[in-house]
């Protein structure tokens, strides 16, 4: 029978204790310094050890997330750091990088690992793909649905591991480049910028407009799977996974006591009265997500991105000093309400009165009511009532979790008292008094008297859940006795279940015997059939172009069309070709790779596990794209021992950290992509269809990924552009182009053999003429500041070094908190 684990977030001991005492099987923090939430305060190795210590001793599991990649000049020291916080004993560890994870499995092959929901892991052809590394439980990507994570289930005897409630990426984890884009702030590194909270302004075709929905297009409702929950029990799911180590001990609280009644009982009591609990406690709104597929409609609501609660009502009349609320809720002084009309506004509750048809409310004396207007929706956001009880879970003895020990007590005339404590998991210790036993005088102790010295547990972490005294009559036993038997007993539990076991640590292998010097290749990527043509038609007829330069043609044609036409035309004129696969990979998705087996182009652009599975099977040529996320010599060379014949960097390296690379691992193993515009968001939430249709899927949106161009407009004025797949996965891209033109010379030098440039929505004679450009700086006919001025030129929104320019690639802001 399957065991289900509510799996709580902690970002500090205060969250942990509110975790254990509301039903944690097992809790996720951070690792110090090296996490997926880099806007937390960190904790140090002595509060990690606290945290672990009071998990354990309570039977609670700890995973440890370390689920950020890991650059290459991290690599030989991280070692140490990996083998100090292992010895402090977490349960699991939960890893983002394959290189980390290797590295692991040489250093610590007991330790037992977790994919991270960063892996992407979406299918069941990835967990086998990394069947190598021994991962024990797969973390699977938020925007799989019940019927998927079925089919999942049915492929694979490893752990799944499901979130079931909190805050939702709207890009899938792992690949959103956004933070990078916009701010040089890596979302692989624990640095979100959070931009999907943003407001934005759609552009269609070149023009700013007004649709049935919000500015916030990209910021979803939270995630409430109370309601999924039996579902996924019956599936066979094994950890019911809740977001939020931003947040704080209530939330922790009110999720954790919520959902383990209703995982303990199998079934969705009372939801109305949970729902409204936990609005209360942290709400975008709720929706079920992604659990019953895709819903553009639902998922993000448009018209706000923060925390607004339950709502309650709607204001009905404004007077000089308070504010009539048609509702049926009870509101208390203290509450904090929110009003939401063209503008959003807050206060605090001083006075109310119960009217006719709802309540008169009386707000902070400073809050100027003319700002309201009659009609704005009415929320709590804040209550003061349910903190205080929710409170009470890690204060009131009587509500605190115990932990159930059976006591066997001897007293024997001319012993030494002893007493066994065992507990549920079996582990028994054993102490003595430190007198014999007398008689009594008088009256001797009797078993009442016994049990109640040994069993006066309130003060400690036990309760005693079956007691045997062995007692010789008459006998004289003091209570300073049972007091000391007590404490020791309970001492010594407490030791043995916070006794960290560890197996031996080995030394990593770092082996640097390479050399690499290959003839340099421009390798183009394009994105519909007419970008081929143009692209193909200025080729022959510019003489400028180097066809021997060319290494391959990448056809990422957006609606996964017209590919066979395409890879004629390539070979006619002489050029390799190759095809990209999507970046993720659903089950019963197989479609799209068995139709590119079956056109045989010279090689595929992999880019998610399932896509290298599918094709390692096959026989077909491979290389890998940025989303597998290489940072490290070790990711690289686990890719490369898979057959690929080249890998792409990750976007999250800066030029050095590429240089770093480079001199640890063979050059031509990579390919580096030179000219691009940032692939930023990538979701399974259709803009198109959301913005503009009423469809809530591709079965009744009308297709406008189609018909139009749509751009979003950030605050900061940057320009996106977003394109849809044949998955109808949007990505949404950084309309400022990135080039690295005062690298290239460099990196050829140091034998790089694949530069690759990717065209977007421009002409394809303007990404030949971008080719060109790097030819003649490979062939050093033009210097990098002469070449960035010229592919300036070329853009609308203009061109830049990006993130590879910024020299400080991973700030840790945690230390600004």
């Amino acid at each position: 029978m399957t065991k289900h684990e509510l799996l709580l977030p902690v970002g500090d001991i205060e969250m942990c204790r509110a975790a254990i005492h509301n039903g944690a099987d097992a809790i996720y923090v951070g690792a110090p310094g090296f996490n997926a939430r880099g806007r937390t305060k960190d904790h140090g190795l002595d509060e990690l050890k606290e945290i672990i210590d009071l998990c354990h001793l309570y039977g609670v599991k700890v995973h440890l997330a370390f689920n950020v990649l890991i650059f290459e000049s991290e690599m030989e020291s991280i070692q140490d750091y990996i083998r100090s916080i292992l010895s402090l004993g977490p349960d699991a560890l939960i890893v983002q990088d394959l290189g980390l994870a290797k590295l692991v499995r040489e250093i610590a092959p007991w330790q037992t690992l977790h994919a991270s929901t960063q892996m992407t892991i979406t299918n069941e052809l990835a967990i086998s793909e990394v069947a190598d590394l021994d991962f024990t439980r797969f973390v699977l990507g938020r925007e799989c649905s019940l019927p998927e994570i079925k089919i999942i289930r049915e492929h694979t005897d490893k752990e799944l591991e499901v979130f079931v409630h909190g805050a939702l990426c709207v890009a899938y984890s792992g690949q959103c480049f956004t933070s990078e884009a916009i701010g040089g702030r890596s979302a692989n590194r624990g640095q979100c910028a959070q931009s999907c909270r943003l407001e934005y302004e759609l552009i269609v075709d070149g023009v700013k407009t007004k649709t049935h929905k919000g500015p916030y297009a990209v910021s979803p409702q939270d995630l409430m799977g109370l309601a999924e929950v039996p579902a996924l029990q019956q599936i066979g799911v094994e950890s019911f996974k809740v977001e939020g180590r931003l947040k704080g001990p209530d939330y922790v609280a009110s999720v954790g006591r919520n959902y383990k009644s209703v995982m303990q009982t199998g079934s969705v009591n009372d939801l109305e009265k949970r729902r409204s609990e936990l609005a209360r406690t942290f709400s975008r709104g709720f929706y079920s997500g992604w659990l019953h597929g895709v819903e553009h409609q639902n998922l993000v609501d448009g018209s706000y991105s923060n925390h607004r609660g339950e709502k309650i009502g709607t204001i009905t009349k404004i007077d000089k000093r308070s504010v009539e609320i048609s509702t049926t809720h009870e509101i208390k002084n203290g509450a904090g309400l929110l009003f939401a009309g063209k503008k959003e506004f807050g206060s605090f509750v001083y006075a109310v009165k119960q009217i006719h048809g709802g309540l008169s409310v009386e707000l902070a004396k400073d809050f100027d009511l003319t700002r309201l207007e009659v009609g704005s929706i009415v929320f709590i956001n804040k209550d003061p009532a349910l903190e205080k009880e929710l409170a009470k879970s890690v204060s009131d003895k009587e509500l605190l979790k115990r932990i159930p020990l059976i006591i066997k007590a001897t007293f024997i005339l001319g012993k030494v008292a002893t007493v066994t404590a065992t507990d549920p998991e079996g582990r028994s210790v054993r102490v003595e008094s430190q007198t014999i036993l007398e008689s009594a005088q008088k009256n001797g102790a009797n078993k009442e008297e016994i049990v109640k010295g040994l069993l006066s547990l309130g003060g400690s972490p036990f309760s005693a859940d079956k007691v045997d005294i062995k007692l010789d009559p008459n006998l004289f036993v003091p209570n300073q006795m049972l007091k000391l038997l007590r404490r020791s007993f309970c001492d010594e539990m407490i030791t043995a279940r916070t006794k960290v076991e560890t197996g031996p640590f080995k030394a990593a292998d770092f082996k640097k015997d390479f050399t690499a010097k290959t003839e340099a290749k421009t390798n183009v990527l394009l994105r519909d059939q007419n970008q081929l043509m143009q692209f193909i038609n200025a080729a022959n007829a510019n003489p400028l172009f180097d066809l021997n330069m060319l290494g391959v043609v990448t056809l990422d044609f957006e609606f996964g069309k017209n590919y066979q036409e395409g890879l004629s035309i390539l070979k006619s004129n002489g050029m390799s070709s190759s095809i990209a696969t999507t970046r993720i990979l659903k089950p019963k998705e197989l479609h799209h790779l068995k139709l590119i087996e079956r056109l045989a182009p010279d090689e595929v652009l992999v880019r998610n596990l399932g896509a290298i599975s599918f094709f390692k099977e096959t026989g077909r040529a491979m290389r890998g794209d940025f989303s597998l996320n290489v940072t490290n010599s070790l990711s690289a060379n686990y890719f490369m021992q898979k057959n690929l014949r080249s890998i792409t960097m990750g976007l999250d390296l800066n030029q050095w950290q590429v240089d770093d690379l480079l001199k640890n691992a063979p050059a031509d193993w990579f390919e580096i992509i030179v000219h691009q515009h940032m692939p930023e968001f990538h979701m399974e939430h259709c803009v198109f269809a959301a913005y503009l249709s009423k469809g809530s899927s591709f079965k009744d949106c009308g297709k406008p990924c189609e018909k139009h161009r749509v751009s979003l407009k950030d605050p900061y004025g940057n320009i996106h552009h977003l394109a849809a797949d044949q998955e109808c996965r949007n990505t949404m891209f950084k309309a400022q182009a990135q080039a690295a033109t005062s690298q290239v010379r460099s990196w050829s030098e140091q034998g790089v053999a694949n530069f690759r440039i990717e065209g977007l929505w421009e002409d394809g004679a303007k990404i030949l003429e971008k080719t060109i450009v790097f030819q003649k700086l490979l062939k050093q006919q033009i210097e990098a500041k002469s070449a960035l001025s010229e592919l300036g030129l070329m853009e609308s929104f203009g061109v830049s070094a990006g993130v590879l320019a910024q020299k400080d690639n991973y700030k840790d802001r945690k230390k600004e908190l």
